[in-house]
């Protein structure tokens, strides 16, 4: 069920645990060894059904889960001892891809609102390649799921009309959390510096406190000066985002892993579901990434990155999805807040490698869909 925020509904019935929020993103970097000690939550281990979906996923408990622990220490300390000419080889990275599983089967998950504007460029450029063969004047229906505090929808919404102001863009803003999705409907965000500030009792509209949310450095920080009074009008502390940008943008609140969003949206020509699955354990992710592929229309688009690299290539070749090979590496690299760590934190994505088997479709970050999902 979707619903504009502010409308006082009941929250819909989730279609997988509490791990499905819909609020993205990562924290910034963390002291690797330090915050590998700090995990600790219930794992669940990957689906086993390659065709309908995935299958119970057991607990790691009591003298289990302590050895393994145990075990994850000892791993992680022999990586951070290996030196770089190692790690990058064939046997490195195999051994990297074994920490990261391990340090992700303990870690104790929870979603974020941190984001960024024009996070990742080379993700921009591709939309709008895929884009640039529409009609002229022709409509585009863009969902974003998980927009988080809107900065991604916006930034979106300013290349693919800078890059063709002909189009007409229809635009589903999505994210569980209310209070974000009625943040990012306002557009005004605080250019003040980053403060370590909690949220204030009874003030859940605070600009400044929301703008700062999670962040483990600016939103604008990936700006230029230019393309910030481009896309806002700058007042003192406070930006806005330009009227040409906010138009054609519904905001809404509502689950991913909700089966009726597909019927309620309609067909999309682009889906936009970054940064938010790598959240959950793989079961719940699998199924909410298979609910999402619902939304595309045949042959649209879905973008899908921050996410465990298994679950997507294992989805995607189950439902015979293309990988778009255009800008590969440059997407898959295009943010570096979520590659930097690894394979120290789970939210991390291993270095691109053409070498491997099937390394289209494990390190795609977009794919075509050919048919109804």
């Amino acid at each position: 069920m979707l619903w504009p925020p502010n409308v006082n509904l009941s929250m819909p019935s989730k279609a997988h645990n509490t791990e499905s929020l819909i609020t993205p993103n990562m924290p910034s970097e963390t002291e690797a060894l330090s915050s590998t000690t700090a995990v600790l939550a219930t794992p669940q281990m990957p689906a086993k059904d390659e065709e309908h979906g995935p299958a119970a996923e057991p607990e790691v408990t009591g003298l289990r889960r302590s050895l393994l622990h145990f075990y994850m220490l000892q791993i992680v300390r022999i990586w951070t001892h290996l030196p770089n000419a190692l790690r990058t080889t064939l046997t490195g990275h195999a051994f990297g891809r074994h920490v990261h599983v391990t340090v992700s089967r303990l870690s104790d998950r929870r979603q974020y609102v941190a984001t960024y504007f024009l996070r990742n460029r080379p993700e921009m450029e591709l939309i709008c390649r895929l884009l640039g063969d529409r009609p002229h004047g022709s409509t585009v229906n863009i969902t974003v799921l998980a927009c988080s505090k809107g900065a991604e929808v916006y930034s979106i919404a300013w290349a693919i009309r800078t890059a063709r102001p002909d189009l007409h863009l229809r635009i589903h803003a999505i994210d569980i959390d209310e209070e974000i999705v009625d943040f990012a409907q306002k557009g005004v965000y605080s250019r003040t510096a980053l403060l370590a500030v909690e949220k204030e009792a009874g003030r859940p509209d605070d600009l400044s406190h929301n703008t700062r949310r999670d962040q483990g450095a600016s939103i604008f920080e990936r700006m230029t000066a230019a393309e910030l009074e481009e896309i806002c009008e700058v007042k003192g502390e406070w930006a806005t985002i330009r009227p040409w940008l906010r138009e054609g943008i519904t905001w809404l609140a509502g689950d991913a892993g909700d089966p009726e969003m597909a019927r309620q949206l309609g067909p999309q020509d682009l889906v936009v579901a970054n940064r938010f699955l790598c959240h959950m354990t793989p079961g719940p992710a699998e199924s909410c990434l298979r609910n999402i592929a619902r939304l595309v229309a045949p042959g649209g688009y879905l973008f899908v990155t921050g996410i465990d690299l298994d679950v997507r290539a294992k989805v995607a070749r189950a439902l015979h999805w293309q990988p778009v090979l255009e800008l590969m590496q440059d997407v898959h690299e295009g943010d570096a807040s979520i590659t930097a760590s690894w394979p120290m934190e789970y939210w991390a994505m291993e270095p691109f490698r053409n070498d491997l088997s099937g390394w289209q479709t494990r390190y795609a970050s977009a794919f075509q869909i050919s048919r109804t999902q």
